[in-house]
């Protein structure tokens, strides 16, 4: 990995991800690995879209002529990496950007997938259990047309088989509020 990005690094080009568990375990993981010095200049330069666009906006001006979204009230759930690496502050941000948008964030834990843990048929039932504390009830009750927001793959697959609901990544949703011109 340190070798593919190796140009990258000493360019210090910004290395931008859609998938939090695999991004900010780089940011993370790759430290505890003492892999050398390569690792923080890496570390520096890994960024979730939403981090991105929000440092960019605030460095550099980065305005996006977003446009409404004819939809309810949003539901949002952040991904258990995005929580503890604080990355749910330039989400709210970015999701800011978009006139008129509302949403409310979920508040739980881990959707209960784990990664691969809530594929294993050995931890299914406390996957779902997990999910039912929170999450899946959340999304039942949200309205039929309501926007589901969830960046994470795993997440959005729990939702999708917990509560028979879509969830997207917030790329599209951005994607979906660029003006059609």
């Amino acid at each position: 990995m340190l070798a593919a990005f190796q140009d990258a690094i000493a360019a210090q080009t910004p290395i931008i991800g859609l998938e939090p568990s695999c991004l900010l375990s780089l940011r993370d993981e790759f430290y505890s690995l003492g892999l050398g010095p390569e690792v923080g200049g890496l570390g520096k330069q890994l960024y979730l879209l939403e981090e991105f666009l929000a440092r960019e906006r605030q460095n550099k001006g980065l305005r996006l002529d977003l446009a409404p979204l004819n939809a309810p009230r949003a539901l949002v759930h952040g991904h258990c990496h995005q929580k503890a690496f604080g990355a749910m502050k330039a989400m709210r941000k970015v999701l800011g950007w978009i006139p008129g948008f509302s949403y409310e964030v979920v508040e739980t834990s881990c959707c209960g997938m784990a990664g691969s843990f809530g594929l294993e048929a050995e931890h299914y039932e406390a996957s779902m259990r997990m999910a039912e504390l929170a999450l899946l009830p959340a999304a039942r009750a949200a309205a039929t047309d309501a926007p589901l927001i969830a960046n994470g793959f795993s997440c959005r697959h729990q939702i999708a088989h917990g509560a028979g609901r879509r969830a997207r990544h917030i790329a599209l949703l951005l994607r979906d509020a660029l003006p059609a011109d």
